[in-house]
């Protein structure tokens, strides 16, 4: 088996449109690579990405998402600061944030696994991995992609962890978004990943205290390497 490499880089704080037109670049050049005469051999190789980042406030309606599942108007929106983007990834409504860690990877499938569906399981199994580093069980939801706690005890199901994302000739991005010390509140304006009557949480309501941001990151960072069996490689964004 090859070494897989991905490259991570931290983005720090970036504003939604800056992040995804970054991650349009990377994919499209991985998909012109693969494009090459029809064979990738004959071109160079595609390169893996795992990138993190914090947003500002900003809700983001997935291609199939229901606009009604936000409960502000664009007037409301704009007096409280808050973007909203209509994007290409799948799933519906959700929030990014301060304090949230968003990961984006842009992985080539085909030098992992052609199954969207096992790409979401793993991307699930690294945030549930991390959870339990911290004495909290995650857990799936039959037909709910994303991370929930509890999700079988009605009344008590809650998510922690979004995800949504976007495949183009095997090569993914958008990816997920994992509440740390995320302010809730915002949650309170949507109708989250279009699912009623149930709560969102993070680790911090969780647990009853604030979390080193970067203490969180590596943990999810090196859940990352088990489950996709790989090394990350860090590279500065210049």
């Amino acid at each position: 088996m090859e070494n897989r490499q991905i490259i991570f880089q931290d983005l720090g704080k970036m504003d939604y449109q800056s992040a995804w037109d970054y991650q349009e670049k990377i994919l499209q050049e991985n998909v012109r690579k693969k494009s090459v005469s029809g064979n990738q051999e004959m071109g160079s190789p595609t390169q893996h990405y795992l990138l993190f980042v914090e947003h500002p406030p900003v809700y983001t309606l997935g291609k199939s998402g229901n606009k009604e599942n936000v409960l502000m108007s664009d007037e409301e929106l704009q007096a409280n600061h808050i973007e909203f983007f209509h994007t290409n990834r799948g799933g519906d409504i959700t929030f990014h944030g301060p304090e949230q860690i968003v990961g984006y990877p842009i992985l080539d499938l085909e030098k992992f696994y052609t199954d969207i569906g096992k790409y979401l399981r793993n991307i699930e199994e690294v945030i549930i991995l991390t959870m339990a580093e911290y004495g909290i069980t995650g857990a799936r939801s039959a037909g709910e992609t994303g991370v929930w706690i509890e999700p079988g005890i009605p009344g008590k199901e809650r998510k922690i962890c979004a995800i949504g994302v976007r495949c183009s000739r095997w090569v993914t991005m958008h990816g997920f978004a994992f509440n740390v010390n995320t302010d809730l509140s915002y949650f309170n304006n949507i109708i989250p990943c279009g699912i009623v009557n149930k709560q969102v949480t993070s680790l911090q309501k969780e647990l009853g205290r604030t979390l080193d941001m970067e203490e969180v990151k590596e943990k999810v960072k090196r859940n990352f390497e088990k489950v996709f069996e790989a090394e990350l490689v860090s590279e500065v964004l210049l």
